[in-house]
């Protein structure tokens, strides 16, 4: 087992105040390591950063058609969501339309985190529900699939076929069995992958176009969604939305909790995962933005780049006292 690499440094000043470890893995198309810092083989849960290998079979199976989905409700079947009224509204609409309401999810009610439906909510004096839930897109692409599959609505049991789906596409496209899974914090189970498996199966998504199979297929039009719909994959201010509206239209990304991030690479048919041993979002945020840089697939000078990458630490008073960067190690 390798030892973490320092992925992101803490800078106060001229002092160096803090390191970020972690291991990183970019893989090509053939799932072969390009490069990689720390331990390739290191297993994590990769939290909802697989959304969209969750979401594999929705269309692979023929629900996504048979229901008419959208590439908007693709989009939110992949994303982590903010809760704004873009988000909410579609969610609620979708659900309308297969016969439920939001008391058929079981992602459990979230406070939303987009600023204007927080104010609305909170105004109207209104409780936060399910549909707020920065999953919610997320099942209610498992809610579709079950009652495609003709299951039962408990499907968040790993013994349910959608869950049966779910595990199939994921070893599928990381090439290895899962050793095993957690609950994630919307119920659902995350399966466990090596970050080299969660990197090859970005990989495989970046070369959909290259293969004509059902789930190739599949993978590119949920790429597509993501990529053309970044709003809804997060929301107003969040990395995965400005980062993707930065390098317009092409690459992926997309953040899971506990520090992971991973980025689909469809110019180079690269894939990248990332892993934060801490957990930091800071931290994980900085690293992918400066391999996709360093991959040329994002421009260094963007806004949403600086804001990542080097982004300034800020006192209350408004001064400037230190910065957010790479390490010097994270480099091509």
């Amino acid at each position: 087992m390798q030892a973490p690499e320092a992925l992101c440094e803490i800078w106060r000043g001229s002092f160096l105040e803090s390191l970020h470890l972690g291991h990183a893995v970019i893989c090509d198309e053939t799932g072969q390591i390009v490069k990689s810092w720390g331990d390739p083989d290191a297993v994590i849960l990769p939290r909802s950063s697989a959304k969209m290998i969750q979401a594999l079979p929705l269309l692979s199976s023929g629900a996504g058609d048979h229901y008419g989905l959208t590439e908007q409700d693709l989009a939110l079947a992949c994303a982590s969501h903010q809760g704004g009224q873009i988000h909410t509204s579609r969610v609620s609409a979708w659900l309308q339309a297969l016969g439920y309401d939001q008391t058929a999810l079981r992602c459990g009610a979230q406070p939303p985190r987009d600023r204007g439906e927080k104010r609305r909510v909170q105004a109207a004096q209104e409780a936060p529900c399910q549909i707020h839930n920065n999953c919610s897109g997320k099942h209610t692409g498992f809610l579709t699939l079950g009652q495609f599959l003709k299951g039962d609505e408990a499907y968040t049991d790993i013994a349910h076929p959608v869950q049966r789906a779910c595990l199939e596409a994921f070893e599928q496209v990381t090439d290895a069995a899962s050793p095993g899974h957690a609950i994630d914090g919307c119920s659902a189970p995350n399966f466990a992958t090596s970050l080299l498996g969660l990197a090859r199966a970005m990989a495989w998504f970046a070369s959909a176009e290259a293969r004509i199979d059902g789930a190739s297929q599949a993978a590119l039009r949920l790429r597509r969604a993501m990529a053309l719909n970044p709003d809804l994959v997060a929301g107003e201010g969040r990395a995965c939305t400005e980062l993707m509206q930065a390098m317009q239209g092409g690459t992926v990304v997309k953040t899971g909790a506990e520090g992971v991030f991973v980025a689909i690479i469809p110019q180079k048919r690269f894939g990248i995962a990332v892993k934060i041993l801490d957990g930091s979002t800071r931290a994980s945020e900085c690293a992918i933005a400066a391999l996709l840089c360093a991959l040329g697939a994002l421009p260094p000078a963007h806004p949403a780049t600086l804001n990542r990458m080097h982004a300034p630490i800020v006192n209350w008073s408004g001064l400037q006292t230190g910065e957010i960067r790479p390490a010097r190690g994270l480099t091509l």
